[in-house]
């Protein structure tokens, strides 16, 4: 049973205070908590993940959503400090690592603790984006077929109209925050980044994913699975593998 704690934006699926790293895992448009309650069972014991909850999704459902990347960042940066007080990283992937990136950047800013490693994965550089279709405000038959081609809504959701009404809000203000989203430039962060891609992943370019190594001047990783956008399901096994490396590495 997933533990949220007294703030509601942050679940723990396997709770671990023993742990000497705190993994914080930020997930994708039209995501939640839930993309990472299974993860625990394959890193290392050593690592407590603690899942992000955005609102106007699961128990948050009745809240509304936050439609703007950066005053998200601040809040988000401001919901992590009571579980700041030991070594932590972050994973984020698609818009979770635009939204994890900022929040580093955000708790810089006012000079707190900052992440021992950044993990990000399958989306562009912040300042390398190019805007390309504006989904948000796609009307409903074309936005399916896009999600139908990210592969990473579940079939049985796109084919059930009530679903669909229930999930596509969410997935809309989701992707308002990735299409509204403005990188202001700053200092590189000082904190290693390692970079993950699906090599089928078209909605990404190979360049402008691998230019996540200018945002930081520590030492920066790419590693490419199998798949498209959702390499992290089509290829899972694979990936927490990897990451489960990557992260023993780290604590060593």
């Amino acid at each position: 049973m997933i533990e949220k704690s007294p703030n509601d934006w942050i679940f723990f699926p396997k709770p671990n205070p023993m742990a000497g790293l705190r993994l914080f895992c930020f997930h994708y448009a039209g995501g939640s908590a839930q993309v990472f309650h299974n993860w625990p069972g394959h890193l290392p014991g050593t690592v407590e993940i603690g899942t992000i909850q955005l609102p106007g999704r699961g128990h948050r459902h009745n809240e509304p959503h936050i439609r703007r990347l950066l005053p998200l960042s601040l809040i988000m940066a401001q919901e992590l400090l009571p579980y700041l007080d030991k070594p932590f990283a972050f994973f984020g992937h698609s818009l979770g690592a635009l939204l994890c990136f900022e929040t580093a950047r955000s708790l810089r800013r006012e000079n707190r603790r900052q992440p021992a490693h950044l993990f990000v994965s399958a989306t562009a550089a912040p300042h390398r984006r190019s805007l390309g279709e504006q989904l948000s405000g796609m009307r409903k038959s074309a936005l399916v077929k896009k999600l139908r081609q990210f592969n990473g809504t579940p079939a049985e959701v796109l084919q059930n109209d009530e679903l669909l009404d229930l999930v596509l809000p969410t997935i809309r203000a989701d992707f308002e925050l990735c299409e509204t989203y403005e990188y202001h430039t700053e200092s590189p962060l000082e904190c290693p980044m390692t970079i993950y891609g699906g090599l089928e992943d078209h909605e990404v370019e190979a360049e402008r994913l691998a230019a996540w190594s200018e945002m930081t001047t520590g030492a920066c990783e790419i590693r490419m699975f199998p798949g498209g956008h959702f390499y992290i399901n089509s290829s899972r096994a694979i990936f927490l593998h990897t990451f489960a490396g990557d992260l023993l590495r780290l604590r060593s």
